[in-house]
């Protein structure tokens, strides 16, 4: 009977938890007892997944560490939805969004014209411009600037060294990127996708393709980039929450706040469900 009520629970969660930050230390390490939490909320029937900024390159290992095979993965900030192949872990790109970047591009180098820029193509493969030390760049070519809009992309991103996460936000504010959305990254870099598409946006087609209610959602995150998926997941009675160490702008978005990711935030939200 114990066995049985474990495999089925009452209400089948579907759970989105951020990378970095969130399941991850900045030196990528893994915060304390996710593992071993996320492995007890799958087998309780829960859907576990991810819903990150990371380009699928960038998070498929993540995904074998935790042991998890979801049905969707959530990547490049809502921009790609990748789904399991068969019992997995293969995965293939099911739903793909892209835009001409030409403009976005040039009025950013005019203001950034020392930054690194990258491109994620809608097939998967990257295109950048100079060296980007903390990015995994498999599956990416190194390319003239001009090269970067040669055709649609799924999204943007410019690093710069010289530049905090508070320079960009002003920035953007500045220079006004209206027909894009934007997140501003927990280091000092911007992603940029097609206007209207985050987090939310993907996850809100994952829900409905899973048949799980709105209510019985619980988002997890730690950045500007999460802030969407929190409104999301808030204005449908599930359940937004932000980890300790987030910024205030961001933890106001949240419907609660946990510990920090260096405390185990998740693993304390998934062992009390």
């Amino acid at each position: 009977m114990a066995e049985d009520a474990a495999a089925s629970p009452r209400e089948r969660l579907l759970i989105a938890l951020d990378i970095d930050g969130t399941v991850l230390l900045e030196d990528e390490s893994y915060s304390p007892g996710v593992v071993d939490a996320v492995a007890d909320a799958q087998n309780a029937g829960h859907e576990v997944m991810l819903a990150t900024g990371r380009s699928w390159e960038g998070t498929r290992h993540i995904l074998a560490h935790l042991a998890i095979t979801p049905e969707y993965a959530v990547c490049s900030n809502g921009a790609v939805i990748l789904k399991r192949v068969g019992d997995g872990p293969e995965y293939e790109r099911f739903h793909t969004e892209q835009f001409d970047a030409t403009e976005v591009l040039r009025l950013l180098r005019d203001h950034l014209p020392d930054a690194h820029y990258m491109v994620e193509l809608p097939d998967g493969r990257r295109l950048y411009t100079d060296q980007m030390d903390d990015w995994n760049l498999a599956r990416a070519d190194r390319v003239p600037f001009e090269e970067l809009s040669a055709q649609p992309v799924s999204r943007v991103v410019v690093v710069s060294e010289d530049d905090t996460d508070h320079d960009f936000v002003e920035l953007v504010s500045r220079i006004g990127l209206n027909e894009v959305s934007y997140a501003v990254g927990w280091s000092a870099w911007l992603d940029i996708a097609p206007q209207g598409v985050d987090k939310a946006t993907a996850l809100e087609k994952v829900r409905d393709w899973l048949g799980v209610p709105a209510a019985s959602v619980i988002v997890i995150g730690d950045g500007r980039n999460d802030i969407g998926m929190f409104r999301w997941a808030r204005a449908h009675g599930g359940r937004a929450i932000a980890m300790g160490q987030g910024p205030e702008e961001v933890r106001i978005e949240a419907s609660e706040s946990t510990a920090s990711v260096t405390e185990g935030g998740v693993t304390a939200i998934l062992r009390g469900l």
